[in-house]
Order: C-alpha cells, then structure tokens, then sequence
C-alpha cells in the first residue's frame, strides 16, 4: 500500500490545477532579454509562488538567488534528486518535471517553454503550458519560435515580445589556440570537452569544465574558477545555453552537431541561437563563431541568429495526463490515447512508459497491481528517471526491481539493498570517467531517498546519499582542476604538433605503429584504436592512422575478393571471418538469400567493396546451395503443388520443422501423390514432427540456425554436433530449435529424429 505522505512534503505528480481566470501571459524572446529574472520578481512581489526551469543547476542557482531576497525559510527547492521544503516555504524553485502541481499558489511560471518540441521530454512541457497556472498570474516564458503554437492553444494569453540587450554577432571561424579570453568553448560530448579542455589548459593556462552531467556542487566549483578570473575559458556542453548566467564574451562551437538522444543530427538554427546567446550578458555585446573542427555555419542560420528570427515551432509533443489508474492495463491505454487538438504529437519512447510496457510482462509483477492505489505505485516506479543512462533494458530492470519492493507487503525499499548499493558508491578515488558515473548512480538513490513513501528513515538516507554525492563532487571538482588547470606539457601537445609529419607503419600482425608508437590495430578492415589513446592525442593519432591505412584496406579488400573457398568461414555470430578476422555480418532479411555487410573499410572505394561483396555472397551462397539445397527446393516451391505445397510452405516458414498436431489438418488433406512429392524433396511426416532429415546432420543444422538467427535477429541456437538432448533454460522459440533440428521437451531440447524414435517406442509399448 501507499505509506502516508509526512506533513510538510511534496507531491510531484498530482493533477495540476487550473485557474483560468488569472491573466496569462506569454513572455518571449532571445537569449539575454532579462525573461527569467523578469518571472522571479514577479514571482517575489507576490505572496508566493512557483517557477519551473528546465535544468537541475539552473533551478539550484535561482534558489540561491530567492533565499537572498527571502530568506531560507521561505523557499523551497524541489528537483527530482533534491528537496528543501521548510513548511514555511512561500517560493518553490523547481525542476519542470519536479513542481508540486497540487499546490495553489499566487504566481506560476514556466521557464523556456520551447523545450515542448524537445522528444524526451516535451510532453511534460507541454502538459505544464496546458494546465499549470497560478491563481493570480501565470508567465510563459521562452523563444519568439513558439507565439503561433501558444496563440492556437491559449487564445487569452497576453504576448510580450522582449528584445535582446545587447547585440551578438557573428564573428566567424578562430583556431582553438586564439580563441580570446572570456571564451565559452562547446562541444557536445564528455570526451571532446575533455580534449579540449587539456588543449586549452595547454595554451591558455587552463580551463573550467561545465557539463549537465556534474552536479550543482561541481559545476558550481567550476563556474568559480571562470567567474572569479582564475581561468579566462571554459569548457561546455550545451547545458550552458539554458540560463545559466556567466560573463562569456564569445561562444565558440567545436561541433555543429550533436546526439539528441536518438540519434545525431546538425543543430537547428533556434539551438544554434540558444548556445551562442550566453555571450553578451545585459548590455555587454556578445560574439560567436566556429572553432576546432566545426564546419562553418550558412549564411542563412547566421542570419537568422543574428535577426533572432526562427521558424515557429509548428508541433510540441504531448502526451495524456488524465489518467486511468484502475489497472495496468487502462493506465497504459490512458498513456497512449491520442491528442485531439491540432500542434499536438503523441509523445513516444518516453521512458516511464517503456519501463511500464516492460513490467507488463512480469505477469507475477502486475498481478499484484490490483487497486488503483498499487498501480500508482506501480506507475511511480516507472517515473524513475534514468540517471545512469544504462539503456531502457537494463533500466526497465531497475524499475521492475523498485516496483517490486513498492508493492510488497512490506512498500518500501529494502534498506538492506539500499545500504549495498550506496555503500559501494562511497569511493572517491578514480578517474574522470568513474567518478562522474558514481555520480551519476548515486542520484537514483538520492532520488528514491527524496520519496518518504519509498523508504523508512528516508531523511537519514537522504542525508546520507547527499553526502556521498558531495564527496564525489568535490573529488570531482579536484581531478577536473587537477588535469585542466595544474598539469604542465604532455605527449598530447607534441603528438598535435607533430599531426602533419606522423610515420605510420602497419606490421604484418596488424599492429599500427605511430612514429614508433603502438595504437592500436587493424583487425580485417576495422582500425580498432588503443584504449590508453585519449582525447586529442588518441584521436590525432587515429585520424593520421586511418589515412595512412587507406592502401592497407583496400589492398585487403583485394586479397579478400581473390581468396579461395577455403580461405572463409562463418562464425557462430554470423560474421563470415578471413585471416581470423570478421569482415562481413549476415544482417536481417531472407535467410536463404542473406543480405551482407562489410564490417569496416567504411572509407574504401566503393568499386573495391562492391567486389569484395559479391565475392562473399558468390561464397556463401555456394555454401548454402551445397548444404541446404531441400531447403532451396522448397522455396522455389515447383516440386509439390496443392495440399502438399502448402505443407512445404508452413514447414519453410517454421524454420524446418513443424509440430505435426498443429498440421494435422493438411496432413489430412494430402493424397498419395502429394506425400509421394514431399517424401520426394526430403520431407518426413514421422509422429509427432514433421522434418527434413538432412537437415538435421551437423554441417547443414549449424548453417541453417546461423542463417536463420540472423535473418531475424535472434541468437543462434547451436548444440555441439551429434548432441541429440540439450538443456534449455529458459525455454526458446520454436524456430530457433527447429533452425537447429531440435524440438523442447520439458526442460530440455531432443533432436527431431530422437523424438520419432521415442513416440514409435511408446506407440509399441
């Protein structure tokens, strides 16, 4: 059951209220227009209130600004991971998805509500657009992009169009190494800012690092060092462009595309707009530009970058939030219903939702979701966010172990689990990468220590989760100043200057050695670099490789498309391997016409993969027509006509075999001829299975399950040869036995002609 929520807390998820009556005023503009301080001092000159922003650190640096005004007591903080509820609190400070909608309040507002478009999280957004409101005024405050969207949807809204303070121009191209002082330079993963930060550091004497990923404590720490004059340069990812305020003249991009998640794409001109408008903060003008290895950018985004004017934003994403909680069931249904209002987009992949669909299936799980007050709970579990980043699998698995313990007998955590898991995370040692993943995994906990109705003692975790997470982040703040600030001249300078003049040499083995150096090697076609290669260093050397590889791959593709039969083999992966090496992977498609893939040689000439292709798939299919030819006479379907091909094309379509129970039917209907026909191309219609005997045989049943695991992307079942019972647990597809020769029984998998012979010994006995 639901534990009862303590006096004084917050509930994150209730069903916003309305005050349509209020005025409702939309607020838009560019960077640097004074929109969010506009929203906190309308929030302060009323009694009290509430602000949702949309990064974690922006939302802590607003608190700290009202607990100055206010005074601590008066202001609350509540994110996902962090709550500061004092039951006197008049001014909630919160994370979008974090507000306590089921709280009245005199003023509302919502921070850069263009964040609705965004595919992860914009249905929340847009939910807060629709319904949230405060009783006496309510702010929407974002781009210019959105006032068609808002004017559709909220036809009483009042628009202020605010205009930037300063002007930001476009400055064009500078390398990395003159780039001027009080430069935010932005790159768009951890190891590009890294990089760069030692490069800089290199040059310029050092760098801070600001990425979403840190915690407010260290990026705190490392705003500090910018801010106070310690280092003129810093280092970012995006997380810089949704407000946070620092005094950066120029906005250097080192990338002009970033992974928004799904997949990576070149920046939209709005994206471009919201980065390079931290430079030129108030009246102090701001410049911008590329930097590193950064395309140029069109005339036509700096134009629009510089007029502040984008396309509107013609869809947001939107996804219900009057919910059915009176079973699993009705609440995924409620989830997936569909917007009936034009510029709505059904949000999907979200991961609370995918994490519910996964729990569906634990039958056991849902089973015990029977009220609507467990399956709340059941939805609560689903709600954590995916601070690891480990992938909606191994996250569902998380969840499903949370769910589980909320809607025990018991509800709430197993403090026993909790001490284990938070314990192994107290370490402070390690690099970059450890640290910010510890970080990174103790945010769950804190998460799950901010919900009292999860976990008994809740505020002693929660302390003791807060703890560990400032530990690491000190740590973390230390080793970033420690590599980007203190450290002196490295190899990685020398190997930069020395890029254009690189010897590279492959040994006969496949090692590449770079001026006499070790990094990495060619494997068939693939280079796979040294893993101690990092940064800039690892990849000026990878680049130098690769070019100087040019000849090495294609002079393989040569020997490959010349090779004898013997030369290649398929591997169990069903990757076809020459020289010990996988150069090509079967991929999904018909499994006795097998489409193939190079595996590497990515930047060979296309004539040269061509024919090394067709000389892999004259190959395979050679080895397909040797051992799987009943099979191939099947498929072209001439031999058998009538009940009999029907026959054929069920046992085709069933991997080679199929229960004799579930064709019964068309087993009745042949005629003499027709069984003629089918014994004729191989086929046996024994007691219980009907098969292709040599099918069965080692060489073709091994070729066969290969081919077809591929072709459907599944894994391979594939016993020993002449093993005729294995275990099988848990118990596979069908198919992926009858690929094999193999049928279950019980708990385990018996080879089809053993199975005949069993059922003609029962029918004896």
């Amino acid at each position: 059951m639901n534990a009862p929520v303590p006096k004084g807390s917050v509930e994150p998820h209730a069903r916003p209220r309305r005050a349509d009556a209020a005025p409702l005023k939309a607020v838009l503009g560019p960077t640097n227009t004074g929109k969010t301080h506009l929203a906190v001092e309308r929030m302060l000159a009323h009694r009290d209130g509430m602000i949702g922003l949309p990064l974690r650190l922006l939302a802590r640096e607003i608190y700290d600004r009202v607990v100055r005004e206010k005074g601590a007591a008066a202001v609350a903080l509540i994110t996902g991971e962090e709550k500061i509820a004092p039951e006197s609190a008049r001014y909630f400070v919160c994370t979008v998805e974090a507000m306590p909608l089921d709280r009245r309040v005199g003023f509302l507002a919502i921070d850069e509500i263009q964040l609705a478009r965004d595919p992860d999280r914009g249905h929340i957004f847009t939910d807060r657009i629709l319904h949230a409101r405060g009783q006496g005024e309510t702010m929407l405050l974002g781009a210019e992009a959105m006032r068609p969207m808002l004017r559709r949807l909220l036809p009483n809204a009042e628009f202020t169009r605010r205009e930037r303070l300063s002007t930001l121009s476009y400055a064009g191209p500078r390398k990395l190494t003159k780039l001027p002082k009080r430069t935010a330079i932005v790159a768009f993963s951890a190891e590009e800012v890294y990089a760069i930060a030692e490069l800089i550091r290199r040059h310029k004497g050092g760098a801070a690092v600001v990425m979403g990923a840190l915690s407010p404590r260290t990026r705190n720490a490392q705003v500090a060092l910018y801010q106070s004059g310690e280092v003129d340069f810093l280092v970012a990812t995006d997380a810089i462009g949704m407000g946070l305020n620092m005094n950066v003249d120029h906005v250097a991009f080192a990338s002009a595309a970033k992974f928004d998640g799904r997949r990576n794409r070149v920046l939209r001109p709005d994206e471009v707009a919201q980065i390079a408008g931290r430079a030129g903060r108030f009246q102090s003008d701001g410049q911008w530009g590329e930097t590193g290895e950064c395309p140029p950018f069109d005339e036509e985004t700096i134009e629009r970058v510089e007029a502040h004017e984008f396309e509107a934003v013609e869809a947001i994403e939107w996804r219900n939030s009057e919910l059915d909680f009176t079973s699993p069931q009705a609440l995924l249904r409620t989830l997936e219903r569909a917007p009936d209002r034009p510029g709505l987009m059904r949000a999907h992949g979200a991961d609370d939702e995918e994490s519910l669909k996964r729990l569906m299936l634990d039958e056991a799980l849902i089973a015990r979701a029977d009220t609507p007050a467990r399956v709340r709970r059941l939805w609560d579990a689903c709600q954590l966010p995916d601070f690891r980043k480990s992938g909606i699998e191994e996250h569902a698995r998380l969840v499903g172990r949370v769910a589980e313990a909320l809607l025990s007998a018991h509800g709430r955590l197993s403090e026993d689990w909790l001490a284990k898991e938070v314990k192994a995370l107290d370490r402070v040692e390690g690099d970059l990468p450890v640290l910010q993943q510890r970080l990174a995994h103790i945010r769950t906990w804190t998460y799950a220590a901010n919900r009292p109705d999860w976990i008994a003692h809740a505020e002693e975790w929660r302390a003791a989760a807060r703890a560990i997470e400032d530990r690491l982040s000190d740590a973390l703040h230390e080793t970033l100043t420690q590599r980007f600030i203190d450290r002196r001249t490295s190899a990685l300078l020398r190997g930069l200057k020395r890029e254009d003049a690189l010897v590279v040499k492959v040994a006969a083995d496949g090692d590449v050695v770079v001026e006499g150096h070790s990094v990495g090697r060619l494997e068939g076609l693939c280079f796979a670099p040294d893993p101690h290669a990092f940064g800039l260093e690892g990849r000026a050397v990878r680049n130098a490789a690769l070019k100087a590889l040019a000849p090495e791959i294609q002079r393989r593709l040569a020997a490959i498309a010349a090779c004898p039969d013997d030369a290649l083999t398929l591997a169990d992966d069903a990757a076809i391997r020459f020289d010990g090496a996988a150069i090509a992977r079967i991929g999904p498609g018909a499994p006795l016409t097998p489409r193939l893939d190079l595996i590497g040689a990515d930047g060979a000439p296309e004539r040269a993969r061509a024919w090394t292709l067709a000389r892999l798939k004259t190959w395979l299919d050679a080895e397909i027509a040797r051992e799987l030819a009943p099979l191939q006479t099947l498929a072209a379907g001439e031999s058998v006509s009538g009940a009999a091909r029907g026959l054929a094309f069920r046992l085709l379509e069933s991997a080679g075999a199929l229960d004799r129970a579930d064709a019964q039917d068309l087993v009745d209907a042949l005629d003499p001829a027709g069984r003629a026909a089918l014994s004729a191309v191989g086929i046996y219609i024994g007691r219980r299975t009907i098969y292709l005997p040599r099918m069965i045989k080692p060489r073709p049943a091994r070729l066969w399950s290969v081919l077809w695991a591929a072709a459907h992307e599944t894994p391979a079942f594939l016993p020993r040869p002449g093993a005729v019972a294995v275990a099988v647990a848990p118990p596979l597809p069908w198919r992926s036995l009858a690929a094999a020769g193999f049928r279950a029984a019980g708990p385990v998998a018996l080879r089809l002609d053993i199975v005949e012979k069993l059922a003609a010994a029962l029918a004896a006995a």
